[in-house]
Parts: C-alpha cells; sequence; structure tokens
C-alpha cells in the first residue's frame, strides 16, 4: 500500500507538467464558475498571468452571453462531455475575431468542476475561406472583363459626339459637353483597371528580398504620402528569398502602406510597423505545382488607426468594397489578386488601434524555380529548358 501511495504522490505535479506542455488552453472552473486552474497555453491565449485568472470568474473573460457559458451549464445538467464547433471568443482587449472549438467535460472526481479545452481555428480555415471569395470573385471579375471590352466602344461613340456637339455649342453647353468627356474618360479609366483583373498569364519570378522591397516602399512612402508618419522595422535578416516578381511585390506594399497611412491622417501618434518572420507550417496548393507548397515566410503591416469597420472585414479584398468615399475598392482586390497569383494568402486583422494585413508567400527554392519556368515555357507554347536540355 505505502508503495502505491508513494507512486500516486508526484501524480499532480506531473499532471500540471502534461497540461502545461498541451498547445491547447485548458481550464478547469469550480461550481460558483471561478477558474480554480489554467495551463501555459491559457495564459497566451487570454494574455493573462495564471494568478491573475485565478482570482476572476470565467464570465469576466469571455464575451458576453457566450456559447461556452451555456455550454458548461449543459454539461453539468448531463453530467457528460459536449462539444461546440467555430465558437467565437473574441473580445477587444484579447483582439478581434478568436473562434476556437470546444471541448467541455465535468470532472467526476469533483462534483460540479468543469475542465474545459479551446482549440483555436488555424489559419486553415481563414485561407479556405479566403480561396472561397476569391473563386466568387474570379467569376465576377471574368464577367467585368468582358463588359470592360463592350462598353469601351460606346463610349468612345458618345465621347466623340460630345465633342462634335462642343464646337457648335454656346458656352453654357459647353459645360455640359465637358462633363460627359469627363464622364466618359472616367468610366475608361475604371474600365482600364478593372481589365487588370482579367490577366490571367504567369506571373515571372524570382529570387526576390523581400527587406529590399520594403525599404524602397518606405522610403517612397516617406518622400510623398507619409512624410509625418513614423515608421517601425522588425525583421528577420535570416529570412530566405521570397519566389515572386519584385515589381509587383512593391505594387502589393506600396499599396497597403498607402491605406495604412490614409487611415493614420487623424491620429497624432501614426505609427505604421512592418515586419517579416519566418512561420512554418502553413501549406497550400499553388498554381503550376502538383503538391502542396509551404508558405513560411510571413510579412505585416500594421498601424494604429482607427481600424476596419467589423461588417466590411469578411469581403475586404472583394472589387467595389471600399471605407473610403472617394475610393473605387479596386486597390485591395488588386493586393489579393497579385498574392495569390504567387500562390499566397493576404489576411486582415483589425480592432481600434490595432490593424494588420498579414501576407504569406512561399519561400525561394531551386525546385519551385523550375516548375515555374516549365509553367511560364508551356503557356506561351514553347518547350521547357528541361526538355531543351534533353535534346
Amino acid at each position: 500500500m505505502s508503495s502505491a501511495a508513494e507512486h500516486r504522490r508526484p501524480l499532480p505535479s506531473d499532471a500540471d507538467a502534461i497540461l502545461d506542455a498541451l498547445p491547447n488552453p485548458v481550464l478547469l472552473i469550480g461550481p460558483d464558475g471561478k477558474i480554480i486552474g489554467a495551463n501555459i497555453a491559457t495564459e497566451a491565449f487570454f494574455e493573462i498571468s495564471t494568478q491573475f485568472l485565478k482570482r476572476q470568474s470565467l464570465k469576466e473573460l469571455v464575451p458576453f452571453g457566450s456559447p461556452l457559458l451555456a455550454l458548461i451549464d449543459q454539461v453539468r445538467s448531463l453530467n457528460a462531455p459536449v462539444n461546440e464547433y467555430k465558437v467565437d471568443l473574441g473580445t477587444p482587449r484579447m483582439g478581434g475575431d478568436r473562434q476556437v472549438d470546444l471541448h467541455v467535460a465535468p470532472l467526476t472526481e469533483r462534483p460540479g468542476h468543469i475542465v474545459v479545452m479551446l482549440q483555436e481555428r488555424t489559419i486553415a480555415d481563414k485561407m479556405d475561406r479566403q480561396l472561397t471569395h476569391r473563386s466568387a470573385a474570379r467569376s465576377v471579375i471574368a464577367l467585368a472583363a468582358m463588359l470592360a471590352h463592350e462598353i469601351k466602344n460606346p463610349l468612345s461613340g458618345i465621347r466623340g459626339a460630345a465633342q462634335l456637339l462642343e464646337q457648335q455649342a454656346s458656352s453654357e453647353d459647353r459645360m455640359l459637353t465637358r462633363l460627359i468627356c469627363d464622364e466618359a474618360d472616367r468610366i475608361v479609366t475604371l474600365v482600364d483597371r478593372m481589365e487588370v483583373f482579367g490577366d490571367e498569364r504567369p506571373v515571372v519570378r524570382g529570387p526576390v528580398n523581400i527587406h529590399s522591397v520594403l525599404d524602397h516602399v518606405k522610403r517612397l512612402a516617406q518622400s510623398g504620402f507619409a512624410r509625418n508618419i513614423r515608421f517601425i522595422e522588425d525583421y528577420d535578416p535570416s529570412l530566405p528569398p521570397v519566389l515572386a516578381n519584385q515589381d509587383q511585390l512593391i505594387q502589393v506594399f506600396l499599396n497597403l502602406v498607402k491605406n495604412a497611412a490614409e487611415a493614420l491622417i487623424d491620429v497624432p501618434d501614426a505609427e505604421i510597423q512592418l515586419t517579416t518572420a519566418f512561420r512554418p507550417g502553413v501549406r497550400l496548393s499553388v498554381p503550376g505545382q502538383k503538391s502542396r507548397v509551404s508558405l513560411p515566410l510571413e510579412f505585416c503591416v500594421k498601424d494604429n488607426g482607427p481600424g476596419v469597420p467589423e461588417d466590411l472585414l469578411p469581403n475586404l479584398f472583394d472589387p467595389f468594397v471600399t471605407t473610403k468615399q472617394t475610393g473605387s475598392g479596386l486597390g485591395l482586390a488588386l493586393v489579393a489578386k497579385i498574392v495569390g497569383d504567387h500562390g499566397g494568402i493576404i489576411e486582415c486583422e483589425s480592432q481600434p488601434r490595432k490593424t494588420t494585413f498579414r501576407v504569406l508567400m512561399p519561400m525561394y527554392s531551386t525546385s519551385i524555380k523550375h516548375a515555374d519556368q516549365s509553367s511560364r515555357a508551356d503557356s506561351a507554347g514553347k518547350p521547357s529548358p528541361a526538355s531543351q536540355g534533353a535534346k
């Protein structure tokens, strides 16, 4: 008996060590709703120390009326485990959308006590959502490209007729003919921008130093639209090259920085933070590749502006969605197209004074390079370099 007791005595500390090793947050809730215990992952999720967590009830941590509270009551009444999926536990303090899967079970050895495990939804969910939006947007873009071609011809005739009328019109009527010409030109400009989305040609890519791109964008911004904004750089100097087209990457980040600068117009302590990091583990199917490609390179543009309205976030990268009164809503749609053409993903997380645009991209490697060259050669109707070498 004493031998068995000696083996059981260290168990609580061993159990704590096992719980702390888990990557998912685990909480022990008492009968009164107070938090009795939590592992290290819980601290990271709620951004609160365990000592502080133990002084709070669960109601003080989760949003008002959270399904988690009802789920705990259900587990107590059934005395059986219950799972719930895709529950939002985000609060303004934690930052926006925090979707989790909930696994709630009674602790049979201690009646009234409940164990809660949170499994945060992975970035793959966000990518799936964005890819669904991108597929739908591609259909709209194809229709818009066809309409763009058909619209230009009648617009040219309308503008020409207005110019002929202007030659014989009075000064008052000339204002109207000039208005017709100006509006026709404006529509043509918009149509030209829409035609960019219909370009499905393969992107010419190669190894690009992202820090050179970001430094170039920062210099352009500081010499113009962001001259009064403080820039913060948090770069990983050991980052490998990104597989990309340098000019298009400049276009992407110049657009993101310009949007951030416009959001900071009335912010006294305006800051834009540019970050780069290596985040292994994200994989996605890339155009022209049979196997899934890793997207370990993370590039972020952050600002401390007022944030993006919550109702716009799900469709922020769709054409014609904009927060600007005079905006066309094509800037971020073009950014998403360029990133998607590179086999990457872009996401936005936003709350007041903390908006982050995150770009995930593949890194450069010789295997991807050769496959990229082959797909370009095939699309041009020419033999690939590999087939030429075989001859």
